[in-house]
């Protein structure tokens, strides 16, 4: 299988995050990407590919021009003011309550701030996910990562992994979140349908439901998405993920959400996944966007399900079991002393190698 990744990853490397106001250690970290290309080298059935680079046009296609300005110019903008941190996250947000009795035409009428602390705030979810300055330039890559994914599996490749990083899945149109910049994902899938005037699947199997993706196709029947995460009246991101939300106008029926009860174990799950995949073979199609997250992981330190290596690898198994072609992109997964084994097993149970290290030949 190859394998696509870029060291630009390195370039995003908080120290710390927030969490309910509190700075904590930062879970997405470069150690991440290490442990899983060290398990995939070590397993010798995978070739390393670089990205190509795709520019920003794909980006646009799914994103708000103003966020690509933002987190272009954030971080320039913290050095031209000469603040002194080490990373930025906003203390102020528009939320709802904010404009309660004001007409939409109102709202939408509200100017962008000029100070990078709003700034922040407009184009972004949450206080825990820090930018810092290399930002930007590892979000592109991880979106020319995925889009060279997409590109291999165009080509004739019947499955391609994308070692993005940072993930993606929480990315809105027009909002960062979540330890995601722009959605990797939503960016494939869109230049997939262009590419082929194909309908695509986006399977997202990350203990979090991604609401960013959701929201991008949420009024639109040529891109499906189906997600598996733990129950969002428990777990970030908190308003979004419930089994009753399934589109919009033309996406209507195009949105599956399948939240997991607390410690689900991999029957639970495989039990859900089973749906998700009965439900994608109901669609035209010939291409799976796989959201890919190990933060289902029962030892995962911000996830509260509990899979194990041996349910991974039956994962990938099943997902591939569809017969279709599987872009896989890489997302969340935060115990880094299992990540790569954990995602080894996943990707050769899609490839159709058993568990372990063996491969066929060698």
């Amino acid at each position: 299988m190859k394998v696509v990744h870029t060291e630009r990853h390195r370039a995003h490397d908080p120290k710390v995050e927030t969490y309910l106001g509190v700075p904590v250690p930062a879970n997405e970290v470069p150690a991440r990407a290490d442990s899983i290309l060290a398990a995939l080298a070590a397993d010798g059935g995978f070739e390393v590919v670089p990205p190509t680079d795709h520019g920003t046009a794909p980006i646009l296609a799914v994103h708000d021009p103003g966020l690509l300005r933002f987190l272009e110019a954030a971080w320039p903008e913290v050095e031209r003011q000469r603040l002194d941190r080490e990373f930025l996250v906003a203390d102020t947000y528009p939320t709802r309550s904010m404009f309660a009795g004001m007409s939409d035409a109102f709202v939408a009428a509200r100017p962008e701030p000029e100070a990078i602390g709003g700034r922040v705030g407009w184009w972004g979810l949450d206080s825990s996910n820090p930018l810092v300055a290399g930002s930007y330039d590892a979000a592109r890559g991880a979106v020319d990562v995925a889009l060279t994914t997409a590109d291999l599996v165009i080509s004739g490749e019947t499955v391609a992994y994308g070692l993005c990083r940072p993930p993606g899945h929480h990315a809105a149109a027009a909002m960062a979140g979540g330890y995601c910049f722009f959605n990797n994902a939503a960016v494939a899938a869109q230049s997939i349908v262009e590419r082929t005037d194909e309908r695509v699947a986006i399977l997202d199997v990350d203990v979090h439901h991604g609401n960013g993706t959701q929201q991008i196709f949420w009024r639109r029947d040529d891109v499906r998405y189906a997600s598996l995460h733990s129950d969002p009246r428990r777990l970030y991101p908190f308003f979004l993920g419930h089994a009753d939300e399934v589109g919009e106008g033309p996406g209507l029926g195009a949105n599956l959400n399948l939240p997991q009860p607390l410690r689900a174990n991999d029957a639970t799950y495989i039990a859900s996944l089973d749906r998700a995949i009965d439900w994608i073979a109901d669609a035209p199609g010939s291409i799976v966007v796989v959201s890919l997250g190990f933060d289902t992981y029962e030892r995962d330190p911000i996830g509260d399900l509990a899979l194990t290596t041996a349910g991974y690898h039956e994962m990938g198994r099943r997902v591939a079991s569809l017969g279709r072609r599987l872009v896989i992109l890489q997302e969340g997964g935060y115990h880094v002393g299992d990540l790569g084994t954990n995602a080894a097993a996943w990707l050769r149970g899609a490839s159709g190698l058993p568990p372990g290290r063996t491969i066929p030949g060698r």
